[in-house]
């Protein structure tokens, strides 16, 4: 008779499946679970909060490939980590929450919610560990259903299943999953209208991040441009022909382009308001195609002409394979050069509105994009400052960009820079928040700290929250809830073991020239107070997206 419990059984089977990371605040419920994890070789991270260690899970799994994995007490736990959780489960992050569950007998217990209902109202999949004889395949069905589905699931670990003994078991051998391309007529289809298209644009998405390679291929092979949506940021990042993001953070000279398309075929894209920008990005009589894997995304969000159901690497191939020969199409001489004067934000000239106290945010990001090491990895709180750091600030492949924003909640930035750090040894992580974000989820800076990581984190600090300050204020509204007094957050930093500067123009960046030149070994906090002046450019098509 062994000692081994099922809290024990779920830990190791989920290690021999290949969790190598797991993110959590441990309490009583979760407790040997999360020691089981360890045991079997996984590296724990110990969060400052649930929230911060869900939203870290999913940055470290969309950054490193790998699934993330939660660890949270009954109730309580789960509760705080919601945000996280719908955030991960929106955005269709492979990422398993272990949580543990009161007891079926426990029916008074103060941590008692309806864990499923919980789930299943963010678009998470509910499951749940059922006893000893079944923990291993329950286990393994919860893995491999993040994995292979591309889902969260939050899986419950009831508190009596748990302690009850078990005998040691290796979860079932996984079959082998080819992934799907389009059938020979959605092939031939798609082929050709790229044959024939004078002006095609590619838009690839999250769902097209493990085929870069691949549509860009075809895209050579018939003349197409490459755009990516936000969140797919970098995938074709030193291609001649890249034109970035496609919606509100689109260049001028990128949105005409996209404006200008004939045929334009979104790669596990949605085509939704942000990166079609309402639809208007797209021209009216453009032939528009979807490559996506779940057909009841087809036209969930813009009009489509076709639909091909099918991994986007496979069917890249297929149809590159069909085409005769190679076109120039939209890849001329004059594209070219409207490319090269003008694919940048940092390129497109602009009146500086700093003063003697503010730095204009985008002269801010113009210049950390100049400081800092082009091998970096930006992650972006969502905010009214949130288009600087992305637009301004370049990075050296997808994996080099963290966009937490499916779920546009602000405070996530910090926690969603931990996981992506975690997932780029060898990068700067660079965190870029706003005031409020940060504040709201400043219980990870000490998780930051703590753990030594030489992180920068950016401040475009107004003292408001922009958004609504910039949205009500010019309509009469008052706005004293959203506008705050000057707060010294480089003093907060220091409090918390950082290195920290306030910057109120570019020659107070000179403290992070020389941190960059050391050894990292704290974080480094840059409180930019900003020109609030102007509004984002992209506030419209948040606001209409209510």
């Amino acid at each position: 008779m062994s000692d081994l419990t099922v809290a024990d059984l779920v830990g190791e089977t989920l290690a021999k499946l290949g969790a190598d990371r797991v993110f959590g605040v441990v309490g009583s419920g979760n407790f040997h679970v999360t020691n089981a994890l360890v045991a079997h070789g996984a590296r724990f991270v110990a969060t400052r909060h649930e929230g911060g260690a869900a939203t870290a899970a999913d940055a470290y799994a969309r950054v490193s490939g790998r699934p993330g994995l939660v660890t949270v007490h009954q109730g309580c736990g789960l509760t705080n980590a919601m945000t996280g959780i719908a955030e991960a489960a929106k955005s269709r992050t492979p990422m398993v929450v272990l949580a543990a569950e009161p007891a079926a007998t426990a029916l008074n217990s103060n941590f008692r919610v309806d864990q499923d209902a919980l789930a299943r109202a963010v678009g998470a999949v509910p499951d749940r560990v059922h006893s000893a004889a079944t923990a291993v395949a329950d286990t393994a069905r919860a893995w491999r259903t993040a994995v292979r589905e591309r889902r969260t699931v939050v899986l419950n670990l009831p508190l009596d299943v748990q302690a009850a003994a078990a005998e040691p078991a290796d979860p079932p051998p996984a079959p082998a999953v080819q992934p799907p391309r389009a059938s020979d007529d959605a092939v031939t289809a798609l082929a050709h209208l790229l044959g024939r298209a004078e002006r095609p644009v590619f838009i690839a998405g999250r769902g097209a991040v493990a085929a870069g390679a691949e549509v860009a291929d075809l895209a050579a092979a018939c003349g197409a441009l490459l755009a990516t949506s936000a969140v797919a940021r970098g995938l074709f990042a030193g291609d001649d022909w890249d034109l970035d993001v496609s919606g509100g953070f689109a260049t001028p000279v990128a949105a005409e382009l996209i404006q200008a398309a004939d045929v334009v075929v979104a790669w596990g894209a949605s085509l939704n308001m942000w990166t079609s920008r309402h639809g208007s990005l797209i021209g009216p009589d453009a032939v528009v195609v979807q490559v996506d894997l779940d057909e009841a995304a087809f036209g969930a969000h813009h009009r489509i002409d076709l639909g091909v159901c099918g991994d986007a690497g496979p069917t890249a191939v297929a149809v590159a394979a069909a085409l005769t020969g190679h076109r120039v199409a939209y890849r001329t001489d004059t594209v070219r050069e409207k490319l090269r004067a003008g694919s940048r934000w940092r390129d497109v000239p602009f009146d500086d509105d700093g003063d003697d106290t503010h730095i204009d945010p985008r002269t801010l990001a113009i210049a950390l994009d100049d400081l800092l090491p082009a091998e970096r990895v930006v992650s972006v709180d969502s905010g009214n400052f949130m288009g600087y750091p992305s637009m301004f600030m370049s990075v050296p492949d997808h994996h080099g960009f963290c966009f937490t924003q499916a779920f546009q909640s602000i405070g996530l930035g910090l926690a969603t820079a931990l996981g992506a750090a975690l997932a780029s040894p060898g990068r700067l992580p660079v965190a870029a928040c706003g005031d409020g974000g940060f504040l709201m989820g400043i219980a990870e800076l000490d998780t930051i700290r703590r753990l030594g990581l030489g992180m920068l984190i950016v401040i475009w600090n107004d003292e408001a929250y922009g958004a609504e300050v910039h949205h009500f204020g010019p309509a009469g509204h008052p706005i004293s809830t959203v506008v705050f007094p000057e707060t010294d957050l480089a003093a907060i930093a220091r409090g918390h073991g950082c290195a920290a500067v306030t910057v109120r123009g570019p020659n107070d960046l000179a403290p992070v020239r020389e941190w960059l030149a050391g050894p990292r070994d704290a974080p480094m906090v840059i409180d930019a107070k900003v020109a609030a002046g102007r509004p984002s450019w992209w506030l419209e098509e948040a606001f209409r997206g209510h």
